[in-house]
């Protein structure tokens, strides 16, 4: 499994229509540009475990998997909460991922690929009821919305706390006038960007990459005989310097694996292995639950943390912030039909002393 390759994703502007769902996307912010037009997460399943709050949209992976018909097209969205506080430490409940998807021959698209070019009947503006299913979407957030404004009955929302956003960002000023409602962005999302790969260059999986620690992980040990307590304290503070070296070492390794390309946010290995930012909370097989059909689930992508530089989320007290976010999904990438299934997430945390020096370098 280690030797999976490993393939970079890096933010680039694109035109509008390159990113809508007949394009088969990978991208960040924005409104999802949903796979299957049908079974997409309920509003329930799209709340934060910590506040309730409905979630955004953080970003998409179109990832196939060759040979296997059921996953000619296949996606996996990610969404996360806006409310900084719900982002303590190593705590993966302000975020959820879903997988969707389909074969070559489906109801929504076409079987051959999609035009290089931009298509003459391309929908310009702000799309609110997907084509084929008639699945009408939130105008904040592009989820499945079925509450409409009660006086124009123009705009759906998910939910009430959408609903207030709009009114209070524009649509207090359109409803029941003769302006139509924008297609502005909604204020929740975040800046829409393009995810393209290419391939790692260089480097093996499992080389260290931590040079000169040196003795940090020694201790002084006192000439004279030590006393019970003496021992103890000295027992726990060998414990803590070992654990500190250890912490470094794989903090130095996952510094060096990235120095060559900083900008990388996006690591994505299926059937690989993640790059720790910290020896801490590093998930054992019992932390990562089978998918519903039995089968384990397996390591398919990480989101860095450079991606937090482009999402506009700097705040000076609680903030969104992550040292990486794992996606673990079903090894066997089992057939669902319609349906978006959820698949799970792994959260780790920079220690304090790491975002120290992540700031500083």
């Amino acid at each position: 499994m280690t030797s999976a390759e490993v393939v970079l994703g890096f933010l680039e502007e694109a035109e509008p229509w390159r990113l809508q769902s007949q394009q088969f996307p990978s991208k960040v912010g924005g409104k999802p540009a949903w796979l299957s037009q049908r079974g997409l997460p309920l509003q329930s399943d799209l709340e934060c475990e910590k506040c309730g709050l409905p979630m955004v949209f953080l970003l998409q992976v179109y990832a196939p998997i060759s040979g296997q018909d059921g996953s000619f097209h296949r996606t996996l969205f990610l969404f996360c909460c806006k409310t900084p506080e719900c982002y303590s430490h190593n705590d993966s409940r302000c975020m959820k991922v879903f997988r969707s998807q389909l074969p070559r021959k489906n109801e929504f698209y076409s079987y051959d690929p999609p035009p290089d070019d931009e298509p003459q009947n391309v929908s310009k503006g702000d799309r609110s009821v997907l084509s084929i299913s008639g699945v009408k979407l939130c105008w904040v957030c592009g989820c499945p919305g079925n509450k409409a404004c009660s006086r124009c009955h123009a705009v759906t929302y998910c939910g009430r706390h959408h609903q207030t956003v709009h009114w209070k960002h524009s649509h207090k000023k359109e409803c029941l006038g003769a302006e139509v409602p924008t297609a502005s962005a909604s204020p929740l999302l975040f800046p829409e960007s393009e995810l393209v790969t290419e391939p790692e260059e260089g480097g093996e999986e499992g080389e260290e990459g931590a040079e000169g620690e040196g003795d940090q992980g020694s201790v002084q040990k006192s000439t004279d005989g030590p006393s019970l307590a003496d021992t103890l304290a000295e027992a726990d503070l060998e414990e803590m310097a070992l654990h500190e070296t250890e912490e470094n070492k794989v903090f130095q390794r996952f510094k060096k694996k990235i120095a060559s390309e900083p900008h990388q946010v996006i690591r994505y290995s299926r059937g690989g292995c993640p790059l720790w930012v910290s020896s801490n909370h590093v998930p054992s097989e019992e932390d990562i639950p089978p998918c519903t059909c039995g089968a384990k689930r397996a390591f398919e992508f990480q989101v860095m943390p450079q991606l937090l530089n482009s999402l506009c989320v700097d705040s000076t007290g609680a903030s969104i912030d992550w040292g990486t976010v794992v996606v673990y999904s079903c090894s066997a990438s089992c057939n669902h039909g319609d349906q978006y299934c959820s698949e799970f997430i792994w959260k780790q945390d920079f220690s304090s002393d790491q975002q120290t020096q992540n700031e500083n370098t």
